[in-house]
């Protein structure tokens, strides 16, 4: 873990962070560490998560300051009661823009928050200055990825028959506590890499510390995608998009990687860079490959 100065380590300081007030009231976590330069902007996965950029954050410490925040009714973020919509959460981040006098951003985004920070560029090109597309899905219909995804999921966490009938048992149950929740949700994340030895302890640093899901937020946001992805005009507004675009993908990652195609066949402006080794978190399995890439757009 780096430290600063002071020797305090960076994800210490990190996870004290500021409120960033959005437009209607609601108080979003935020942190950003001391120093100057342009930072990266950071959008967690999910929906309904919460920052884990803690280890891309000291990746590119020496090199890039970085931006992080809790979305809306997640993690350390305010508990509220939505609106759950992309319109919402593309407020709430320029809300975090307007925070850091940023006139001009550059955004990361993974999985969910890659799709959230492609939406915020398609509202706002003018507010960004690259995007960094990580592990998306592309911008067609579920049925380009989902079912491939479901596939992948059970034959992954198969290869430990007793870890599949574990996340079975703790699925079905009606209630679930913290500690089941947590158990439940490392089983999950565990499919997101292919070290299949290191796995799980991958998941479990996810879920460290615990926020809970926002299952709402996660449900609401999904269906959205369900029913606005995947049209002729986005994939129009797509193709005019004046905007630097660098999409990195781990080519174990399950999800297949075929779907993000979709995106990277009309952009304008686009690089793709695939880290042959890794899955979903390709910082976590090819830090040094994650780390030339971001630097190198």
């Amino acid at each position: 873990m780096t430290k600063a100065a002071d020797g305090v380590p960076a994800d210490a300081r990190a996870a004290a962070g500021e409120a960033v007030t959005a437009d209607d009231g609601v108080r979003l976590w935020a942190a950003r560490p001391d120093g100057g330069g342009d930072p990266l902007v950071l959008c967690h996965g999910g929906p309904g998560l919460w920052d884990m950029f803690g280890d891309v954050a000291a990746l590119l410490a020496d090199r890039t300051p970085v931006v992080r925040w809790d979305q809306r009714g997640c993690g350390r973020s305010e508990r509220c009661a939505g609106p759950w919509t992309t319109a919402r959460f593309v407020a709430d981040l320029d809300a975090v823009r307007r925070h850091f006098g940023l006139d001009r951003m550059a955004l990361l985004g993974h999985s969910w928050g890659a799709q959230l920070a492609l939406s915020y560029a398609l509202a706002h090109p003018e507010r960004v200055s690259r995007l960094v597309y990580v592990s998306g899905t592309g911008i067609g219909p579920d049925a380009d990825w989902h079912p491939v995804y479901t596939a992948g999921f059970l034959a992954r966490l198969g290869e430990s028959p007793e870890r599949l009938a574990r996340w079975r048992e703790l699925e079905a149950l009606p209630e679930r506590d913290e500690a089941a929740e947590r158990e439940r949700a490392a089983l999950r994340w565990s499919v997101e890499f292919e070290d299949r030895e290191c796995a799980l302890e991958h998941a479990r640093r996810m879920a460290e510390p615990w926020f809970g899901v926002n299952q709402a937020c996660n449900r609401a946001l999904n269906e959205e995608r369900k029913r606005t992805w995947g049209t002729p005009g986005l994939r129009a507004a797509c193709a005019r998009l004046d905007v630097p675009v660098l999409i990195v993908d781990g080519a174990r990652d399950i999800r297949p990687r075929t779907a993000v195609d979709s995106l990277a066949a009309v952009l304008p402006r686009v690089r793709r860079v695939v880290l042959p080794a890794a899955g979903h978190l390709p910082w976590v399995e090819d830090p040094a490959g994650f780390r030339r890439a971001i630097l190198a757009s």
